[in-house]
């Protein structure tokens, strides 16, 4: 019996049956076309679609994070761990990123305008260790999911308050998510709390649910 007052997590929120279906998906390769390209020669990936708007995805939780609420935390093996407030986050030196985003559903849009800290700045600043080859990222809802360290080491990662020059919207995950516009968008957690570094690997969400754990849009690494 749920009580919504103990506000349960992801996994009481979610809905299953969206989630039973894309784990189908997974086993049976949906989507797949047989022909990923193992470089960028072209700028849409196989198999993917464009959109002009930005669908709505998610796992049927939406949690209203109040800006005097947010935290973000930069943990693990790091030489200076980092807490900010959403007001210190925005006082960081702030960046307009311009970028393509692909999701695994099989749409894609082009040239969009996101404004945010950089993920090469907290890595100055938090100064991840030798040994810290793994970025977990920890969502407010439950969430997990992993990149490589050199993932987040590109250059056109960031992390995103704005999206076409207004702040990020709830159901998009605000009011800071990540996006790493070079993988598959489930890579890019929304509603970020946290940011650990690890010298292993920690599958998240949904690469234990069949997904694959690198999610190159290009090499159509959707499943495993």
């Amino acid at each position: 019996m749920n009580d919504d007052s103990e506000k349960p997590g992801l996994i009481g929120q979610i809905k299953d049956k969206l989630i039973r279906t894309k784990e189908e998906w997974a086993r049976e390769g949906r989507l797949l076309t047989g022909r990923p390209d193992q470089g960028h020669v072209e700028r849409l990936p196989p198999g993917q679609k464009l959109v002009q708007n930005w669908p709505v995805l998610d796992l049927g939780a939406q949690p209203d994070v109040k800006p005097e609420n947010w935290r973000l935390r930069i943990t693990g093996l790091v030489g200076y761990p980092i807490v900010w407030t959403l007001e210190e986050f925005m006082a960081q030196p702030q960046e307009d990123f311009l970028s393509d985003m692909h999701c695994v559903t099989q749409w894609s849009r082009y040239d969009n305008h996101w404004r945010g800290v950089s993920a090469k700045h907290i890595l100055e600043l938090a100064r991840p260790k030798d040994e810290a080859k793994h970025v977990i990222f920890h969502s407010y809802d439950g969430y997990t999911t992993n990149v490589k360290r050199s993932v987040f080491e590109e250059p056109n990662v960031l992390l995103a308050h704005s999206w076409e020059g207004k702040p990020i919207s709830r159901e998009h995950g605000g009011p800071v998510r990540v996006m790493i516009p070079d993988w598959y968008l489930w890579k890019s957690a929304k509603w970020i709390t946290r940011i650990e570094f690890s010298s292993v690997d920690k599958p998240g969400f949904w690469e234990e649910r069949g997904y694959h754990n690198e999610a190159d849009p290009w090499k159509e690494e959707r499943y495993a």
